[in-house]
């Protein structure tokens, strides 16, 4: 099994990045393939519908996604909604994520938002058939001192998240393997 974790935030001292090395540390406990892709060291253009398809990282970025079984997004939020650059990394691979097991690590500013991946959640199930883990993390400034996650409930959201995540993405396989 190769897990992906995907930190799609842009900012040099992003939250969200620190929480994916978390979940990547825990993911490598049960799947030593486990893989981690940082927007901030993946240039990519912005979907324009045509040529953007053809940009260099967009190929290897497509195949890494498609070959996980199981996708973590640590993502910033950003006005109520999940920042642009994920968004523009679904658009960007689209099929890729046909059937993947996905789940969340969301950073915000404060706790109003802590809704705001449904309608990113919503679309990967509805348009590419994805199946969601229903455990998330949401972390907001108030859980980190400096550059490091300092709340050990948040610790601990993450590992249960990984752990849930990799139990759904290894069940999902053992059953095709049975078909």
């Amino acid at each position: 099994m190769k897990p992906l974790v995907i930190i799609c935030s842009l900012n040099p001292s992003s939250r969200s990045a620190l929480l994916a090395e978390h979940a990547v540390d825990v993911l490598k406990q049960s799947a030593p393939d486990t893989r981690l892709v940082d927007l901030r060291q993946t240039a990519l253009p912005m979907c324009d519908g045509g040529a953007s398809y053809q940009h260099e990282n967009i190929a290897p970025l497509a195949a890494m996604i498609s070959e996980a079984p199981l996708i973590l997004m640590a993502v910033p939020i950003y006005n109520y909604d999940v920042n642009a650059a994920a968004k523009n990394l679904i658009e960007l691979t689209g099929r890729a994520w046909t059937n993947k097991v996905v789940g969340f690590i969301c950073t915000a500013g404060g706790q109003g938002s802590y809704m705001s991946i449904m309608p990113l959640a919503n679309s990967l199930m509805l348009d590419f058939r994805c199946l969601i883990v229903p455990r998330f993390v949401y972390a907001t400034g108030d859980h980190f001192e400096e550059d490091r996650p300092a709340d050990e409930q948040v610790l601990l959201r993450t590992k249960e998240l990984c752990e849930s995540a990799l139990h759904l993405a290894q069940a999902i396989q053992n059953q095709r393997g049975q078909v």
